[in-house]
């Protein structure tokens, strides 16, 4: 027995090349669609993209630390607005009222290029995690998620009110387009490997240690504010990221984007996908990214407008009563999906009848 386990473990193929050989097919695959598909499909899958990665860095904070954050959509404004300010045009900045670089930034004369902009977008937005986390992350339950939906309000208020920086309300158009889907999802493969990077040591384990029970945590020598505000800091740079790319992706942005409704989408993305998993938050994603644009025509047709939110809304309201952990739930893992597409595979009489098989 032990013989012929040994030599299974021996024609079987490593993970890591496994995620690699994914990864690989991944790219071939978008590499064949941006071939095939319009410009405007490639959009949306685009637009996937930023949403996976703003949704897998708060599942960071939510899902793992355990911390009910709504400040994420003016962790995206902070990003969005510090790239284009860095990269936008010298000849156009007195046009669209827009302030010269000082110095410190490379002088009037200069534009930063596209991925220095985006670092330092997704640094800015963690900067603005350091200040807001030291202060409210004491704070517990539904008081962190209103102080945090408050850090956000502040964000977008100051967005429209500072007209000499941000424009105010009118918002910044002809941002340069930059962001394209290799751009997106490199940026959300390096999401999902740093995340899952974290959950798997120490630092990821304290965590959830803290999520669990926040007394036992501290009983046992855990320093709660320091990985609460990790786990804050880290979800706010991808964050950030996610903003700068959506900037340059959309072309345009103004402060009422990145308010309430933007918040409200991360956040059931999450939990529909479900929280504390590493593919909830993709899936999450990508089925209520396709779900909204499939309904665009039919809200523009009937003049139904809100009706993608009410559906968003009906659909979080139906999984919360009936799976709370979300559509894949659990603490899935790579091997523990290959076991889930199997077993859909191997059960098709039973999905044709309308029931779905259990995840692992």
């Amino acid at each position: 027995m032990n013989n012929r386990t040994t030599a299974r473990e021996r024609k079987a193929i490593p993970g890591h090349f496994k995620a690699l050989l994914a990864i690989v097919l991944f790219f071939l695959l978008l590499g064949g669609a941006h071939l095939v598909l319009s410009r405007y499909l490639m959009y949306i899958i685009s637009v996937m993209g930023i949403y996976i990665i703003a949704t897998v860095s708060l599942n960071l904070t939510n899902g793992y630390a355990g911390l009910f954050s709504l400040g994420h959509a003016g962790f995206m404004a902070i990003g969005a607005y510090a790239s284009t300010l860095l990269t936008f045009p010298v000849s156009l900045r007195q046009a669209y009222d827009l302030p010269l670089l000082p110095a410190l930034l490379g002088g009037q004369g200069y534009q930063w290029p596209f991925l220095p902009a985006i670092l330092v977008a997704g640094i800015l937005a963690a900067f603005g995690a350091v200040l807001i986390g030291a202060p409210v992350l004491r704070l517990r339950g539904h008081y962190l998620a209103v102080a945090t939906l408050g850090f956000m309000v502040i964000i977008t208020t100051m967005a429209k009110t500072l007209k000499w920086l941000t424009r105010g309300s009118a918002g910044i158009q002809v941002i340069p387009h930059y962001t394209n889907v290799w751009w997106v999802y490199v940026w959300a493969l390096i999401t999902v490997y740093v995340i899952w990077r974290i959950i798997n040591s120490s630092y990821g384990r304290a965590m959830m240690a803290i999520r669990d029970d926040e007394t036992a945590a501290q009983s046992q020598g855990i320093n709660l504010v320091k990985y609460k505000l990790l786990s804050f800091v880290i979800g706010a740079f991808f964050a950030g990221v996610a903003g700068g790319l959506y900037a340059h992706l959309a072309r345009a942005i103004r402060p009422y984007e990145f308010s309430f409704t933007m918040t409200f989408e991360i956040v059931i993305m999450l939990v529909i996908g479900g929280a504390g998993t590493m593919i909830g938050p993709v899936v999450g994603a990508a089925l209520l990214i396709t779900l909204g644009y499939a309904l665009k025509p039919l809200e523009e047709s009937l003049r139904l407008y809100g009706l993608i939110e009410l559906v968003y809304a009906s659909l979080l309201i139906v999984i919360m009563l009936w799976r709370p952990q979300g559509i894949v739930g659990g603490n899935l893992t790579l091997q523990g999906l290959g076991q889930w597409f199997r077993r859909l595979l191997g059960s098709t009489g039973e999905r044709h009848k309308g029931t779905l098989p259990d995840p692992p």
